[in-house]
């Protein structure tokens, strides 16, 4: 299978698409010293259990969908790197996703899926199009989730406004017997400000 590449740099033009630099928490107590809003509407959506996927698709009036933004073989972040335990400058398969509850978008997505990963039935997350990864995740009981990670983004210079970009994330670890893959998932205001 030929190798299929992404750019790197983000489409900055459109508002709610670009991943964020973000600083990572193992402790939720000590991301909410450094910001309270984590404490705020957002706790429940940084704290979710089971599938993410399942429970913004509860929190639709009609209709959820996924839109792929980018993915392909590309070079994860050297903290995602040593996240994962791989290599740094080893390709990895890189998918970063739009989740949209009711035609907007609430979550901006990016998995890393190391090359060992991708063997056997692993295969099928090269080809996942508008799927939620949830599906074939929680689909499997080979998968299990590591503790959840808070992640507080770091505001860019962008042209967008503060409505459109992620403040708050969430990430962690999926383990099988022999790899991982590192799923983040960033909050848009709108998806906790809603009410």
């Amino acid at each position: 299978m030929p190798l299929r590449a992404f750019e790197i740099e983000p489409p900055i033009d459109k508002p709610g698409t670009a991943i964020p630099p973000t600083n990572w928490y193992s402790s939720f107590a000590a991301a909410g010293l450094r910001n309270p809003e984590v404490h705020g509407p957002a706790n429940y959506w940084l704290k979710v259990e089971g599938s993410f996927t399942r429970a913004l698709q509860k929190q639709c009036a009609s209709s959820f969908h996924v839109e792929v933004q980018r993915e392909g073989f590309a070079t994860p972040t050297l903290e995602e790197a040593r996240r994962l335990g791989i290599p740094f400058r080893q390709l990895a398969w890189i998918r970063e996703v739009r989740l949209c509850g009711d035609g907007k978008p609430w979550v901006l997505a990016r998995t890393v899926i190391p090359l060992a990963c991708l063997k056997g039935e692993g295969r099928r997350l090269l080809n996942l199009g508008s799927k939620p990864l949830g599906a074939f995740l929680f689909s499997s009981r080979d998968w299990q989730r590591g503790p959840l990670e808070t992640g507080l983004c770091t505001p860019s210079n962008h042209s967008s406004s503060v409505a459109e970009r992620p403040a708050l994330a969430r990430r962690s670890l999926f383990s099988n017997k022999e790899n991982a893959l590192l799923v983040g998932e960033y909050l848009l205001p709108v998806l906790y400000r809603r009410r």
